[in-house]
């Protein structure tokens, strides 16, 4: 290689930079740790602040189809539903949500009929898709042993996603959803499962001082709902016509890109364990 010239950055099959991916990666998952290990408020912070660029993120991909939605109302709506949902509960999140819907349909009518179902149709859907579900985050926050059920929730997610994507490419031979995610194979699915399950029988024993039958229950149902994450944000962007949500994060595309299959887990593990394993 001639003198001057460089390595070129490794890249990964889906053709991103797998070093800025690693790096990335590895700086979101140290921010969340440090979050945890201080203040509890503090990751209330950190989830209120990803939601609100991932709102954003959404906004400005729907206005590629001529999508019109109030911001200013969504996001402090959103943030009122995070900080809401872990000082109040369940019920204040979901008054907060109608509140948020309310106003910001009343902030869209000066613009006049033009739109007006579509717009403010997008905007109920993404106010129930970003911060509504995330806010499922924070009411496993708010208990005692918050923390230990946060660190469960992102464990198990992150197990199927690494299952998934280590089995589809070692295994992969049989497309679970051709039209939506070439890629994605039943034998990905298969190892999602696998591998939420043990890292769930291995949070809910060390972490929660559970039953390992519910740390099973609790894999299996958060790669089932990570899979429907993963397949409904690939929808959306082939809808859309994008590839990424943003280019915010290198190696990764958008804050989207990393909520998706969190976002559709949130809410299933905080029903999992409010009903098979409940705060004291």
């Amino acid at each position: 290689m001639p003198a001057g010239h460089s390595l070129p950055a490794q890249t990964s099959r889906a053709g991103r930079d797998l070093t800025a991916a690693i790096s990335v990666a590895i700086g979101l998952i140290a921010l969340v740790i440090a979050s945890l290990a201080f203040v509890k408020d503090a990751f209330l912070g950190v989830a209120s602040a990803a939601v609100v660029v991932g709102l954003w993120e959404m906004r400005q991909a729907l206005r590629t189809n001529g999508t019109w939605m109030p911001a200013v109302p969504m996001a402090c709506g959103s943030v009122a539903m995070m900080v809401g949902a872990y000082y109040g509960g369940p019920d204040v999140l979901i008054v907060l949500l109608a509140v948020t819907i309310l106003v910001s349909i009343l902030w869209r009518m000066p613009r006049g009929q033009a739109g007006f179902v579509r717009d403010t149709t997008a905007t109920v859907f993404c106010l129930v898709y970003v911060p509504f579900l995330a806010s499922f985050a924070v009411l496993l926050l708010a208990p005692d042993d918050g923390i230990d059920r946060v660190l469960t929730f992102i464990a198990v997610t992150a197990a199927s996603d690494t299952g998934g994507y280590a089995v589809g490419v070692m295994a992969g031979r049989h497309p679970m959803a051709p039209s939506i995610s070439p890629k994605k194979s039943w034998e990905g699915f298969l190892g999602s499962v696998l591998f939420s399950m043990c890292a769930g029988v291995l949070c809910v024993g060390y972490l929660l001082e559970g039953p390992w039958e519910v740390g099973v229950v609790l894999g299996a149902v958060a790669a089932v709902a990570a899979t429907l994450g993963d397949l409904t944000e690939s929808l959306i962007k082939r809808d859309l016509g994008i590839k990424d949500m943003s280019n915010l994060l290198p190696g990764h595309g958008g804050m989207m890109d990393r909520l998706d299959s969190l976002l559709a887990t949130v809410s299933v593990v905080w029903l999992v364990l409010h009903f098979l394993l409940p705060a004291a």
